[in-house]
């Protein structure tokens, strides 16, 4: 199949030929080439890579490709919807949830056919009169043109040809030059209502929900639903449009949208708020009054303004988002570097190195033994555990390395916290600087210290690498670490209400919160994983929350050495030891021991 536009004389240069060339099937099989002539380009070019196409048994050049696989007889030979490029698109969509067609979630609704319109037009102010949509209706910014009843056309019609709640109609004539669908959703306030023939009715075969709708309405717009669209000509048809995919997405990614859609809402509300207080300044009776209202009124939003900046400072979010451990080392990283003692500052940027790899590992452990997924990496910690040695810098890392393995975490949904973890090393520059960090903790630990004259060099490197490291540990700040500090178990309704502690920043003393939980198998006293689902995944006990008996502040710790089985627990926050013989039973349940 050769397709060419503007190649006809006296015909208008859009029209697009199609040329179908037979040949009897070869001995390797019979294969479809299809190939489209550029509208410009260098005319050798475009023959060499014809001949070049003649010549290939698979694949794809730069204008034409072979199809291998026998196409059905009933189905189309447009160029795009065979090309590989974008059949691997629609492959790739999965990877929003999940696919469905047009035709599986939604039904072709009625339209009136213009010969119909020019009989029977009435008035707005008619008893019973129905305004008639247009394609000139359906607006680009994806709403409904506000009713002209000068211009609109308005008719009585049966109720099963009016429009409802929920239907998305779209324009079925576009130009050439678009690169995006233009639909929109019905709503309440544009009742009643029709369309003529030239807007396409999508009506829900079942309820949907908004999160539903508003992906939908995304994707339909985007212009990648246009490139998948494979249509003839101008004029989108429904056998073309039902067959076109929707991703769905996946819990995760639903309830990020929601998030950012509240968050659009809020930037609207100050949006509006700042433009009334704006808009205001000279309608006061007295330039006193005014002013005094203005600086007062605008004192909130200035105070949101300096609140959100603060979000794009990653020492502010670390310090106040992050796992308690981790913050807090942060904190005391940052005021080290305050200071004129480079040495100090060099150990605590290390230490807070260690214990972010150290966290993570645990957590990573914690979540593949509630899974069932094996680590090799626990049983070089448990070796080490029976020869009176504790875990270090390169067992977290052997860990993590471990679970970022695709075969370890196969099975698991798109959205569990494990996926996340496994792709802490997947960028280049964050393995690089975790590697440079190992090697200077190696260093340090064999009293391979940094020369004071390059120790200032040393400290901003590491620092710089621990910065790298943080970045790419950024969803940690969507996990909240919380201590349960009481369980009420209702069995009449079959759920708990659970008092918690939100462990997240760089200080232990926080407000108890309540959430309640479906099920009573939450332990009192036991920290957990909060992921973005909401979710609790049980910690103990690789990690336990418990006051330290050294500096008695409230700490996190984890299993350190057990010389005879007796169990020696380590502090995150301070690397103060603590005695705990009860959890050599539950070490040795995670193989730990």
């Amino acid at each position: 199949m050769i397709y060419a536009a503007g190649v006809l004389p006296n015909v208008h240069a859009s029209f697009e030929v199609a040329a179908l060339f037979l040949q009897a099937p070869q001995p390797k099989g019979p294969v479809l080439r299809m190939f489209r002539v550029p509208g410009r380009g260098d005319e050798e070019a475009v023959e060499k890579d014809f001949e070049k196409l003649l010549r290939m048994q698979g694949g794809r050049g730069e204008n034409g490709y072979v199809v291998r696989v026998p196409i059905p007889a009933q189905d189309a030979l447009q160029f795009d919807r065979h090309d590989p490029t974008l059949l691997a698109k629609r492959k790739d969509l999965a990877g929003y949830g999940s696919v469905v067609t047009v035709g599986e979630l939604f039904t072709r609704g009625p339209s009136v056919p213009l010969q119909t319109l020019t009989q029977r037009t009435g008035l707005s102010g008619q008893a019973g009169a129905v305004r008639i949509l247009r394609g000139r209706d359906v607006l680009l910014d994806g709403t409904i043109a506000s009713p002209d009843p000068d211009g609109d056309v308005w008719t009585q019609l049966p109720r099963e040809s009016l429009l409802q709640v929920g239907d998305l109609i779209l324009r079925s004539i576009s130009r050439p030059t678009d690169r995006r669908l233009v639909v929109s959703e019905v709503r309440s306030e544009h009742l009643p209502a029709a369309v003529d023939e030239r807007v396409m009715v999508l009506r829900p075969k079942a309820p949907l929900d908004a999160q539903q709708i508003r992906f939908i309405l995304l994707f339909l717009r985007s212009p990648m639903a246009r490139a998948l669209l494979v249509q003839a000509g101008v004029h989108v048809l429904w056998r073309d449009l039902a067959d076109l995919p929707l991703p769905q997405p996946d819990e995760a990614l639903a309830s990020a949208l929601d998030d950012l859609d509240i968050a659009r809402q809020r930037l609207e509300e100050w949006h509006g708020e700042a433009d009334e207080i704006l808009q205001s300044v000279f309608i006061e009776q007295s330039a006193a009054q005014a002013r005094d209202r203005i600086v007062q009124s605008g004192q909130t939003l200035r105070l949101r303004i300096a609140a959100a900046d603060l979000l794009d400072d990653l020492g502010h979010i670390v310090r106040t988002r992050f796992p308690y451990p981790i913050a807090l080392r942060w904190r005391e990283t940052e005021a080290a570097l305050s200071t004129r003692g480079a040495g100090a500052a060099y150990e605590a940027i290390l230490g807070t190195a260690e214990i972010l790899l150290a966290y993570s590992a645990l957590i990573a452990a914690a979540l593949a033994k509630e899974e069932g997924v094996r680590l090799e990496s626990i049983n070089s910690i448990r070796e080490q555990l029976a020869r009176g040695r504790g875990p270090g810098f390169g067992d977290w890392v052997a860990t993590l390395e471990e679970i970022s393995g695709k075969r370890v975490r196969r099975g698991l949904p798109a959205e569990h916290p494990l996926n996340a973890l496994g792709s802490l090393f997947s960028d280049e520059q964050v393995k690089a600087a975790r590697r440079r960090l190992s090697d200077r903790r190696n260093d340090q630990s064999h009293e391979r210290r940094v020369d004071p004259i390059d120790l200032p060099q040393a400290q901003a490197d590491a620092f710089a690498d621990l910065t790298t490291l943080i970045e790419g540990a950024r969803f940690l700040a969507d996990w909240s670490l919380i201590h349960v500090t009481g369980v009420h178990w209702d069995a009449f309704r079959g759920h708990a209400l659970v008092d918690y502690r939100n462990l997240m920043g760089d200080h232990p003393a926080v407000p108890t919160n309540t959430m309640s939980w479906n099920s009573s198998d939450i332990e009192l006293g036991s920290l957990y994983l909060k992921d973005r689902e909401n979710r609790l995944h049980l910690l103990r006990p690789f990690l336990i929350g418990h006051r330290c008996r050294e500096c008695r502040s409230w700490s996190t710790f984890h299993v350190d050495k057990a010389p005879q089985g007796t169990v020696t627990l380590k502090s995150l926050e301070h690397g103060h030891p603590l005695d705990y013989p009860i959890a050599a039973d539950p070490l040795r349940h995670v193989g730990l021991l």
